[in-house]
C-alpha cells in the first residue's frame, strides 16, 4: 500500500519528483539520489549499439549532435561502458566538441573479470571521456564485484568518485543483484525495467526505495524492439492525458513513475528522438490505476 500511494504522487503537483528549474513550464522533471540528495532529470542517455561507430567521422559528428541536443533540452546523465566498442571514445569525441558541458552526470562501469585489471580499464575509460573523474562508476554485469567494489568504495572515499553502483540487464542474476543491494553500500544499481519487462517490480525495486539506492533503467525499449511491436498499434487514449505523442514516451513516463526509478536511459542516435524522449521527462505523469492500465495495453500488444 505504502507502494501505490507514492506512485499515485507522481500525478500530483510535487511528490517525489522536482522540477529541474523551478518556474519554467518546460523543465524536465528531476528525482533525487537518495545517497545525496543531487537531483538527475528522470531521463538520460545511454550509449550501447547507438554510438559504437568506429573510426567513421561522419558518423562521430551525428553522435556528437545527438549529444548536442541532450545537453540543449536539459539533459544530464550519460551511460556508457567499455563493452559497448567505440562508444566511450564517441561520447569523448562529443564533450570535446561541446567543451566539456558542466552539466554532465558521467556514468561509466568496470568490465574486467581479471580484478587486477580493473584500475588501469577505468584510466582508459576516464581518458576516452576526456575528465577528470567519473560521478558514477559501476560493476558491469557483477563481472568480479567481490574485488571491483572495495577498489571503487576506496576511490569514492578518496574522492576520485562520486556513487558506486553495480549492474545487471534482460532479468539476468536478479538474485545475486538482491544479495549485493542488502549487504554491500552501493549508491546506483542498474536493471532492465519497462511495460513488457516488469520482472524488477516484484523484489529489487522495492528494496531500492527500502536501501535508499537509486536505479537506473536499461533497455526501456528492448533495444527498438519493443517499439517496433508496439507501432503496429494506435496509442490509446490515456497517451494524450500524460501529453505523449507516440509509444516511446508513453513507455518511458511509464518507467520513471515508479518512485524506485531515478533515470531511464534510452539510447540513440538521432537528434529527433533524443528531443523525443526528453519530453517524456516533462509534464503529466501516470497514477497507480493508469500504470496498471498502461502495462495491461502493453502486455495485450507485444
Amino acid at each position: 500500500m505504502r507502494q501505490q500511494a507514492a506512485i499515485a504522487l507522481l500525478a500530483g503537483a510535487g511528490g517525489p519528483f522536482a522540477s529541474a528549474a523551478r518556474g519554467q513550464a518546460a523543465a524536465l522533471l528531476t528525482r533525487a539520489v537518495p545517497a545525496s540528495g543531487e537531483l538527475l532529470p528522470v531521463v538520460g542517455l545511454g550509449t550501447w549499439i547507438t554510438f559504437n561507430v568506429g573510426a567513421d567521422a561522419r558518423a562521430r559528428d551525428a553522435c556528437a549532435e545527438v549529444v548536442r541536443a541532450f545537453f540543449a533540452h536539459g539533459g544530464r546523465l550519460i551511460d556508457s561502458s567499455p563493452m559497448y566498442g567505440s562508444s566511450q571514445p564517441t561520447v569523448g569525441h562529443a564533450l570535446a566538441r561541446l567543451g566539456s558541458p558542466a552539466a554532465l552526470f558521467s556514468a561509466e562501469k568496470v568490465w574486467v573479470g581479471d580484478v587486477a585489471r580493473g584500475a588501469a580499464q577505468i584510466e582508459t575509460s576516464r581518458a576516452h571521456w576526456g575528465v577528470q573523474r567519473f560521478d558514477l562508476m559501476q560493476v558491469h554485469n557483477l563481472l568480479g564485484w567481490e574485488g571491483h567494489l572495495p577498489r571503487l568504495l576506496q576511490m569514492k572515499a578518496e574522492g576520485r568518485l562520486r556513487y558506486v553502483g553495480i549492474t545487471t540487464s534482460e532479468g539476468r542474476r536478479h538474485a545475486e543483484i538482491e544479495r549485493v543491494m542488502r549487504t554491500q553500500p552501493i549508491d546506483f544499481v542498474q536493471l532492465t525495467y519497462n511495460p513488457a519487462d516488469r520482472e524488477a517490480e516484484q523484489r529489487l525495486l522495492p528494496l531500492a526505495l527500502e536501501r535508499r539506492i537509486a536505479v537506473i533503467a536499461n533497455r526501456p525499449f528492448r533495444e527498438g524492439a519493443l517499439l517496433q511491436s508496439l507501432a503496429r498499434h494506435k496509442v490509446p487514449g490515456w497517451a494524450a492525458e500524460l501529453g505523449c505523442d507516440g509509444w516511446a514516451q508513453a513507455v518511458l513516463k511509464f518507467i520513471v513513475s515508479h518512485p524506485a526509478v531515478t533515470c531511464a536511459i534510452p539510447a540513440t542516435s538521432q537528434v529527433a528522438h533524443v528531443v523525443q524522449n526528453l519530453g517524456a521527462a516533462r509534464g503529466p505523469m501516470p497514477d497507480a490505476a493508469l500504470r496498471a492500465r498502461i502495462a495491461a495495453d502493453v502486455a495485450a500488444r507485444v
